[in-house]
C-alpha cells in the first residue's frame, strides 16, 4: 500500500478506514489513494516536503511550515489520518487534537506564549506588527483566563475551543 504500482485490497481501504475512525468513506479513501500515488513521484510510498509543496494550496498557506512539520514521510495511511482532521465526520476533539499539533512545534505537548505568537506570526505576515501580534494575544489569553507565561497543554485547548463550533472541513472529490 503507498506506491503507484500497486492497489489497495478491501482489506487495506477498511484497515485505513478504521485508522481514520471513518472520517472518510471508502469510496473517499480509493479517491484519496489515487491522489496520493500522484504526489509520491518517486514512487517510494511516502510523500516528502517537496512534494507537499507542490500543491498549490499548500505551497501558498500560512502555516505551511508548520504542516511540513507533520507531513514530511507520511505514507498512505499517516496521509489519510492526518486529512482525516478536515473531513466533516470528524470529531470536534479530533480537530482540536490537530490545531494543538499544529500550535506545538517542539512536539513537547505544551504550547507556550511564542509557539502562539510563531502561528500568529506566519497567518498576519505584515498586516500586524509584532507589538500588535504581542497585544492581541495576551488579550486572547486573558480572556480565556490564562497568563501570557502559561503553557496550555491540550486539555486547555478543548476547554477554549470545545464550544467554538469549530470548522475545519475539505471537499474529497470522488471519482
Amino acid at each position: 500500500m503507498g506506491n503507484s504500482s500497486s492497489m489497495l485490497t478491501q482489506y487495506d481501504i477498511e484497515e485505513v478506514q478504521q485508522h481514520c475512525k471513518h472520517a472518510f468513506t471508502q469510496q473517499e479513501i480509493v479517491s484519496l489513494y489515487h491522489r496520493f500515488c500522484q504526489l509520491d513521484r518517486n514512487n517510494c510510498g511516502f510523500i516528502s516536503s517537496d512534494e507537499f509543496l507542490s500543491i498549490p494550496e499548500f505551497a501558498v498557506n500560512p502555516l505551511s511550515q508548520s504542516l511540513l512539520r507533520m507531513l514530511d514521510g507520511l505514507n498512505f495511511k499517516e496521509f489519510v489520518a492526518f486529512l482525516s482532521a478536515f473531513s466533516p465526520r470528524a470529531t470536534l476533539h479530533h480537530k482540536i487534537q490537530f490545531i494543538f499539533k499544529v500550535y506545538d512545534t517542539d512536539c513537547n505537548g505544551k504550547v507556550t506564549f511564542h509557539d502562539m505568537l510563531r502561528a500568529l506570526r506566519d497567518l498576519s505576515g505584515s498586516f500586524m506588527s509584532e507589538q500588535q501580534r504581542e497585544e492581541v494575544l495576551t488579550q486572547v489569553l486573558e480572556e480565556a483566563g490564562y497568563a501570557k507565561d502559561s503553557s496550555l497543554v491540550l486539555s486547555d485547548f478543548v476547554k477554549i475551543l470545545g464550544n467554538s463550533g469549530l470548522k475545519m472541513e475539505v471537499e474529497i472529490p470522488v471519482d
